[in-house]
């Protein structure tokens, strides 16, 4: 009968612990969701701050260009002339 009670309080040790386990597992778990939650939202701001960074480096870069600079004269060609059909089709959806 001894043996029993000793079996039982062991056993309940063991849950004890693993339950011990688990909430501290569920704790971590908890952490790192709202690690990863902060990184994603860091992510998200940096991929908008190089946005406009490229966008501020392509602006400057077609000025550069409309300034004469002659490295880049037929990609300021095209972009004139694509900025001349968009133009034309306000124009004409104007005009309808």
């Amino acid at each position: 009968m001894g043996e029993l009670v000793e079996i039982v309080d062991s056993l309940e040790n063991k849950v004890s612990k693993l339950l011990h386990k688990m909430e501290l597992l569920h704790k971590a778990n908890t952490k790192l969701k709202e690690e990863l939650e902060f990184a994603k939202e860091e992510n998200k701001v940096q991929l908008s701050t190089i946005n406009e960074w490229e966008e501020k480096y392509n602006s400057l870069k077609m000025a550069n260009t409309m300034l004469g600079s002659n490295t880049n004269k037929t990609e300021a060609k095209l972009k004139i002339n694509t900025l001349i059909r968009e133009l034309d089709v306000c124009i004409a959806k104007l005009a309808d």
